[in-house]
């Protein structure tokens, strides 16, 4: 299989300039002026547009038990709707909910959904939601099976969060075995307290969601994850930062020598709570934990993006339908699944809010939505590059396209887009999964099954 990108202008994190790419054997294997390709070869002519290395998403959920009901997407829409939006490889959570189950049965099963199915590349964080003498051995043979990061909750109290003295076990475990630990902060006893204290007042509606879970109460959870994590030296990654308060938390730790990096998310960067406030309860499309900031929240985001203070922009993809799923919360927005579906949007979104009106470069979006990932979680140069001996994995981009965003052209399976009638300006034309034409002016061309497993060697010693 051999692939010739011409003429392309190349834009990595911290590089631009206009060459050939050819790639053999799922690699690149030369880069330079000229190239020439044999006979059989796929040429794909990228003049005028932008060739940037594929797209890492860190942070999603495919399958998940959450709420009382399931996600519904599957590997073939996930993967599909992945490519076609210029994201090659996918980072999973295993949400595994605290129980006698042994976490080897997590981790098989998050993975037979996968294996085999999913056409783009993919990879797990290891769920921790318990944590003692029986278990740990299980999560280090995990560990072993190429899986370098951990996923742990601060909130979610009888589900998924952890006690402090799991945490502290967390904590020395991910230093010893070199693992990152990715982490849901919030305070979930305040949370808890703060639910019952709304719904005794009458007050159910998705708008008061907000008020059950307010800034305070993530950058508590930002504060007390880096307390833990600077008494072992552990590497840790507050996923889905929204807010000042936890920002500004989180930045004070780095500070101070905490082995801390922080991920948003698009929907934080384009939303705000105001659409929480929709009447005819259509606030409950926007429902996510944590939830979205008020609109001033965005340009503190997008300048700490510009600096890169903040190290990635990740979806929390969490597809739920509005019919029959978020409208099982209509008398309790606790009873909202959790999730604002985006991993179909997140890189045309981020170029055409962030790129496109000049709030970042091209080397920071490239940074941000592809090679921190690639970096943080044990598969650079392998990935997030485009450089010799990396995966051919590549997006040829079209800034000149302008477009709609729809629920009735989306591939990704739910019944609403949040950002329905949007338009866009830039898509992907191109996109190759080590070596392979993947999708192609917005149609999936790829094949279903072709997704590897990226096993990852632990790095955060």
């Amino acid at each position: 299989m051999s692939l010739l990108i011409k003429q392309g202008n190349i834009v990595t994190a911290s590089e631009n300039y206009t060459a050939d790419i050819y790639c053999e054997d799922e690699q690149i294997t030369r880069i330079g002026k000229n190239l020439d390709a044999p006979p059989h070869a796929t040429v794909i002519d990228a003049t005028g547009k932008y060739v940037f290395p594929g797209f890492i998403d860190p942070h999603v959920h495919v399958y998940l038990p959450f709420m009382g009901t399931y996600a519904k997407d599957t590997y073939e829409t996930a993967s599909r709707a992945a490519l076609v939006g210029g994201t090659t490889t996918l980072i999973e959570m295993i949400c595994q909910a605290t129980s006698e189950q042994p976490w080897r049965d997590g981790f098989e099963l998050w993975k037979g959904k996968a294996d085999g199915k999913s056409a783009c590349d993919y990879t797990f964080h290891q769920g921790v939601t318990r944590l003692d003498q029986e278990t740990a051995p299980q999560i280090e043979e995990i560990v072993k099976q190429g899986v370098a990061s951990f996923k742990i909750f601060l909130a979610y109290k009888g589900a998924f969060n952890i006690s402090d003295e799991e945490l502290y076990q967390t904590m020395a475990l991910a230093k010893r075995l070199g693992v990152i630990v990715t982490a849901h902060c919030e305070n979930a006893e305040l949370v808890f307290e703060m639910q019952k204290k709304l719904l005794g007042e009458g007050k159910t509606g998705p708008e008061w969601h907000y008020w059950s879970r307010p800034p305070r109460t993530q950058a508590e959870g930002v504060h007390h994850l880096a307390t833990f994590a600077e008494a072992h030296g552990t590497h840790v990654y507050v996923v889905h930062t929204s807010c000042r308060e936890a920002f500004e938390t989180g930045m004070a730790a780095a500070a101070r020598g905490v082995n801390l990096k922080m991920e948003t998310l698009i929907q934080y960067l384009v939303l705000d709570d105001s659409y929480t406030q929709l009447p005819n309860f259509e606030g409950a499309k926007f429902i996510m934990s944590p939830p979205l900031p008020t609109k001033e929240n965005q340009d503190v985001f997008w300048n700490a993006l510009r600096n890169r203070w903040v190290a990635t922009v990740a979806t929390d993809h969490a597809p739920f339908d509005f019919q029959g799923q978020k409208e099982m919360g209509r008398d309790d927005f606790t009873k909202i699944p959790n999730g604002i579906p985006s991993l179909e949007d997140r890189v045309n979104l981020l170029y055409t809010h962030g790129v496109a009106t000049g709030r970042i470069d091209l080397n920071t979006f490239v940074d941000a939505a592809s090679t921190q990932a690639a970096k943080l979680f044990g598969m650079f140069p392998r990935k997030g590059a485009i450089a010799l001996g990396s995966d051919a994995d590549l997006v040829v981009y079209d800034p000149n396209y302008r477009g709609v965003i729809s629920a009735k052209t989306q591939l990704i399976n739910v019944d609403y887009s949040a950002f329905e009638g949007w338009e866009i300006k830039g898509r992907p034309s191109a996109v190759t999964v080590r070596g392979e034409l993947a999708a192609q002016d917005g149609k999936f061309v790829g094949t279903i099954g072709r997704g590897q497993f990226i096993k990852r060697e632990p790095t955060h010693f």
